[in-house]
């Protein structure tokens, strides 16, 4: 309840949810807005210029709590991080989203017709409210008509998301970034575990909750997450690590055992923790 990271208070304000568990002078409901941008960046306060904490994409949902300077100050629905979105990237939510975006990317067009002007691009998990079909179209509330075949209905996903991270090799690594044109560690990792339908958490310290701890380097496997102080990557086989970083600067796979070399060189220390996400 103490990590200012999920926790939706600003100064003396804080949600209602929180009256009773969290003190402050006033409490105030949410409104549910809908990410209308498809991408939106996160930020630790209310300027462009504040530190991309995260990103969320079309069609989650924000409970914003208080309009500062241009910006809705919420929490998202999809994983409690808590942060400052630019006001014009959303709108009051239009019914539920029944359909995931499933490619890694793609493109909404004005018409149903893929030579009509394009709109985007969505990425991986964006999610869809359908108001409308024609043949291989679905028009998408908040935006234009999808290609069907990049869609997928909520509670369809896939099956490993070690696999669904390889689809990200040479995504360009950024800080806070959460989708297929830029993320970093922890998106990356965030964003395999929910095409899978896992839910995941934003950050590495966050992220080492989950599953069941694997006890040594030697016992690691496929899909396993490794850990270091401040970064996590996926297990993509015998010694082959797959992962967003700082060093290649795009999302990459290579040895193991150089990773670990070079990360502790450059002052992040040896891993710290392997887990086993439950299948």
């Amino acid at each position: 309840m103490s990590d200012p990271r999920l926790l939706l208070v600003r100064g003396e304000l804080a949600a209602a949810g929180l009256e009773g568990l969290w003190p402050a002078q006033r409490y105030r409901p949410t409104t549910s807005m809908r990410v209308t941008a498809p991408t939106t960046s996160m930020r630790s306060s209310p300027d462009l210029a504040a530190e991309q904490t995260s990103q969320l994409l079309f069609g989650e949902t924000f409970e914003v709590l208080l309009e500062e300077n241009g910006y809705a100050f919420g929490q998202s629905e999809r994983d409690g991080y808590v942060g400052f979105i630019q006001t014009d990237a959303l709108s009051l939510g239009r019914g539920d989203p029944g359909l995931r975006v499933c490619a890694l990317r793609t493109f909404a067009f004005s018409e149903p017709s893929i030579k009509s002007r394009p709109i985007g691009a969505y990425s991986l998990n964006a999610l869809v409210t359908p108001t409308d079909t024609e043949g291989r179209f679905v028009k998408a509330a908040d935006s234009g008509w999808f290609i069907v075949d990049h869609l997928e209905k909520i509670g369809e996903f896939d099956d490993e998301p070690v696999a669904v991270a390889e689809r990200f090799v040479g995504a360009p690594y950024l800080w806070g970034g959460a989708d297929s044109l830029g993320l970093d560690c922890s998106g990356l990792v965030q964003q395999a575990m929910r095409a899978c339908g896992r839910a995941c958490p934003r950050d590495s310290d966050q992220q080492q909750a989950l599953g069941a701890p694997v006890a040594d380097q030697q016992s690691l496997q496929r899909g396993d997450l490794i850990f270091w102080k401040g970064h996590v990557g996926f297990i993509a086989g015998p010694n082959r690590l797959l992962h967003a970083n700082a060093h290649h600067m795009a999302v990459a796979i290579e040895a193991l055992d150089e990773a670990i070399r070079r990360i502790e060189a450059a002052g992040s220390g040896p891993p710290i923790a392997f887990r086993r996400p439950v299948v």
